[in-house]
């Protein structure tokens, strides 16, 4: 029997064009994007379908796609499938779909906590200025030897941002500290360094003042007992209650993102098979580098929605 994660995609996944397969094929599909229109006050449908790709990547735009489109791939399956997830994750941004999807907080209230997110980030960004990079073949402990050697050397910022898995890790920070730490990660001997194209220090203490600014708008909002089990990024473990997910999603914007453990968490408690409703593949990718024996399918068009629905069925008959 299998047990079935759905997981959440972050930032770094969105690209122009997607969730037009789901509305073009799904009238709810097309029904959430017009709430979301109407909730952001811009249009939000035709910046995830035709872009331009620079104001979409832009962090304040890009959470609120992600969220909406993940939320609505969520949705389109739920109409083709009566059954649930043993359990739901998301991967930073990816958290509040999740925490829709586990009943916690209404569309509505999590795409204005994503956009409300998005502009605090986006702010800090410029108040702070700071990068991030991959570095690729180096275990984590070493990674963060060479954050703590860079910060100690230069007296500047810098941390692990996230810990993915499959030797895939992103350190972020004040920019001289950031390159440092790579410079040192490569003598480590990893094998590729690969600085990203993001506007800030995210996942960082760049971003404390952002994560302050956040509390105050998740205080105000309504956030329900999850119906689903949901492991966080902050604890790679399961929050049960409310107050777990307002400080767990406070803190997230400043400290790592641990997916390999939330991951690795989950396997251990035997779930087998992973499907990832969004945008992209990164999450079915990272997860193929973590445990070849679990099944993935990535979920980002009414084809592979289909795939997930065959297997999904097959699986509760």
């Amino acid at each position: 029997m299998s047990k079935i994660a759905f997981v959440f995609p972050g930032q770094g996944s969105q690209k122009v064009g997607m969730g037009r397969s789901f509305s073009e094929q799904f009238a709810l599909a097309k029904s959430l994007f017009d709430q979301a229109n109407q909730i952001l006050g811009f249009d939000l449908e035709k910046l995830c379908f035709e872009g331009p790709e620079e104001t979409l990547k832009q962090t304040e735009n890009a959470q609120p796609a992600l969220f909406a489109v993940s939320v609505i791939a969520w949705s389109c399956l739920q109409s083709k499938w009566d059954g649930q997830p043993s359990v739901v994750a998301g991967h930073s941004v990816g958290e509040y779909a999740a925490l829709v999807a586990a009943g916690v907080l209404t569309f509505s209230d999590g795409l204005k906590l994503v956009r409300k997110r998005g502009e605090l980030m986006a702010i800090e960004a410029k108040r702070r200025p700071g990068s991030m990079t991959a570095i690729l073949g180096l275990e984590a402990k070493d990674a963060l030897e060479a954050c703590m050697q860079a910060k100690s050397e230069l007296n500047s910022l810098v941390t692990v941002a996230n810990y993915n898995g499959g030797g895939q890790i992103v350190i972020s920070g004040e920019t001289r500290a950031v390159e440092r730490a790579a410079e040192i990660a490569k003598e480590k001997g990893a094998k590729k360094v690969i600085p990203l194209p993001v506007s800030g220090g995210f996942h960082s203490p760049l971003m404390v003042a952002a994560g302050d600014a956040l509390y105050e708008q998740l205080k105000q909002t309504t956030m329900r007992i999850p119906q689903i089990p949901i492991v966080i990024n902050v604890t790679a473990d399961y929050a049960r209650h409310p107050d777990d997910l307002l400080g767990g999603l406070t803190m997230q914007v400043s400290r790592s993102v641990r997916w390999e453990e939330s991951m690795q968490r989950l396997l251990a408690d035997g779930i087998n098979t992973f499907i990832e409703l969004g945008s992209g593949d990164v999450l079915g990718g990272l997860m193929r580098r973590i445990d070849k024996s679990a099944r993935t399918i990535s979920v980002s068009d009414s084809r592979t929605l289909g795939v997930a629905c065959d297997l999904l069925n097959g699986a509760s008959s």
